[in-house]
């Protein structure tokens, strides 16, 4: 029995039911994200996402806190105290952030989660779309980073991905009718990546990478004092 994983058609994306078949397969996939963000690659495995990518198959990625069980079993996994760990979930949660948490003992980590650490800290990816909730919240522990390949920008639509990566990683549509293909129809501007932000051990807040949530504010500090009134 061949059990490899499907290969799309290098001319076009791929269903919602042919991205959850390729997934369930061992696939890397592309997923869209609602604007402004840019797309995502998925998949099971984290070597499986940096294969997609280009690069060492060792490199951490990022935990996507995409399901309500997976970031309930990382409260005794964050060095964070009760309230900056609520803070945490909202932020994920609510602001759809690229969250950098600590971690308390990096050599007791479950295995699942060790893949989003490094120096001590754990990478968590909280964007997710909601016509995806079906395939996504099959998969409870996903591995994800940014759709590029290693060198090149994240790909900011369809087109991008199909000509960015190979046929054996399948590029899911943008729904093609619906609320949210309107919403992409009328999206303006350029897509970015999320704004990453670090939270240390006592919750204090830290931007580090620009992206498209904090891209209109004047600078870092008034992005970060709008997120700590949102959360509080």
């Amino acid at each position: 029995m061949n059990s490899r994983p499907p290969t799309r058609d290098p001319a076009g994306p791929v269903s919602l039911g042919e991205a959850g078949r390729a997934l369930r397969a061992g696939a890397a996939v592309v997923f869209p994200n609602p604007a402004p963000l840019t797309h995502v690659v998925a998949a099971l495995r984290a070597r499986t996402v940096n294969e997609a990518k280009g690069r060492p198959a060792g490199q951490p990625v990022a935990l996507w806190a995409h399901h309500p069980d997976t970031v309930q079993q990382l409260d005794g996994i964050w060095g964070l105290e009760p309230g900056p760990a609520a803070t945490a979930r909202r932020l994920l949660v609510e602001r759809l952030l690229t969250l950098l948490v600590p971690v308390r003992d990096p050599a007791e980590l479950p295995g699942w989660t060790q893949p989003a650490v490094k120096d001590g800290w754990m990478l968590m990816f909280g964007a997710r779309w909601r016509p995806l909730r079906p395939l996504l919240d099959e998969h409870p522990v996903l591995y994800v980073s940014s759709a590029n390949r290693t060198g090149r920008a994240p790909a900011a639509g369809t087109a991008d991905a199909l000509a960015m990566f190979p046929a054996a990683v399948p590029v899911l549509a943008v729904p093609p009718s619906g609320p949210a293909a309107g919403a992409e129809r009328s999206a303006s501007g350029p897509r970015m990546a999320t704004t990453t932000v670090r939270m240390h051990p006592d919750g204090r807040l830290e931007l580090h990478r620009h992206g498209a949530q904090d891209r209109d504010f004047a600078d870092a500090e008034g992005y970060l004092e709008h997120l700590r009134r949102s959360a509080r």
